[in-house]
């Protein structure tokens, strides 16, 4: 196999302008991008389809109305093609809650995004209500993970007692809540009773060489699914680290794409 002509799947994207209350304005509008951009760019390193979130409904951090980014993202995505849509989902706006029921019906849209950081909520404090509709909606999801209110340890707990939720968590190696550990999201899933936690690769941390191969050691490639943050960082280069990891070739197929159809359902693709 030549792993470069894998059609990859990325589980984790983005699209829209980057607001960070402080920011630097140059830095702010390199991790901004358009729709168009985002599948541009992944269509140049081989990524037929990004699943995304708008950056409307996540920034900036408190003041974000995942309301109005989930509406517009459910007009804007189905006319991109090569972009999927995440519909966001935070407790403290119930809303959010009747818009995944009916989104989820759409075709393009095909999980359920968390961030308690952006959003502002400890998961330790919302994660009992929150899992039990995230159990009856079905549907797959991924969260945020790493930092202060979403340290990967606390989404175990409620893993273990709702098994009909498959969670996925983001950023292999983010560490910022927990005095910068990069083993946080694989202890997690070594932790998890039902096998029902998977790890994206969406991380700079992912970048530090051994930890990819590390992570694949300690929970198997079936356990990896290749996510690049993209615009805040640059799908190529998240790729690339895929491609370059001291794995087997069979495992750089599960984590840039076979993982992604299972966990989501996309056998259609």
């Amino acid at each position: 196999m030549t792993t470069p002509t894998i059609q990859a799947i990325d589980a984790h994207g983005h699209y829209g302008e980057y607001l960070r209350q402080p920011g630097d304005p140059l830095v702010d509008a390199c991790m901004s991008a358009g729709a168009g951009d985002v599948v541009r760019r992944a269509a140049a390193c081989g990524v037929t389809h990004t699943i995304a979130s708008p950056l409307a409904g996540l920034l900036p951090r408190g003041q974000a109305d995942a309301v109005a980014g989930n509406e517009a993202a459910f007009r804007e995505v189905p006319k991109v093609p090569g972009l999927l849509q995440y519909v966001i989902v935070n407790p403290l706006q119930p809303r959010t809650y009747d818009q995944a029921r009916a989104m989820l019906e759409a075709p393009w849209c095909v999980g359920v995004k968390l961030h308690p950081e952006e959003h502002g909520y400890p998961i330790k404090e919302r994660g009992d209500k929150l899992f039990a509709f995230l159990e009856e909606l079905g549907a797959p999801v991924m969260t945020h993970s790493g930092c202060p209110n979403s340290l990967p340890a606390d989404f175990v707990p409620f893993v273990d007692r709702y098994p009909g939720v498959r969670l996925l968590l983001a950023h292999l190696g983010n560490g910022t809540g927990a005095n910068g550990r990069a083993d946080l999201q694989v202890r997690a899933v070594q932790a998890a009773k039902h096998g029902n936690l998977w790890v994206d690769t969406s991380s700079a941390r992912s970048l530090l060489p051994g930890l990819i191969e590390w992570a694949v050691r300690e929970i198997s490639a079936e356990r990896l699914l290749f996510g690049s943050d993209t615009p805040l960082y640059h799908v190529a280069m998240q790729r690339e680290r895929i491609e370059a990891a001291e794995v087997p070739d069979e495992a750089k197929r599960l984590i840039l794409r076979q993982n992604a159809v299972q966990f989501f359902k996309l056998d259609q693709l």
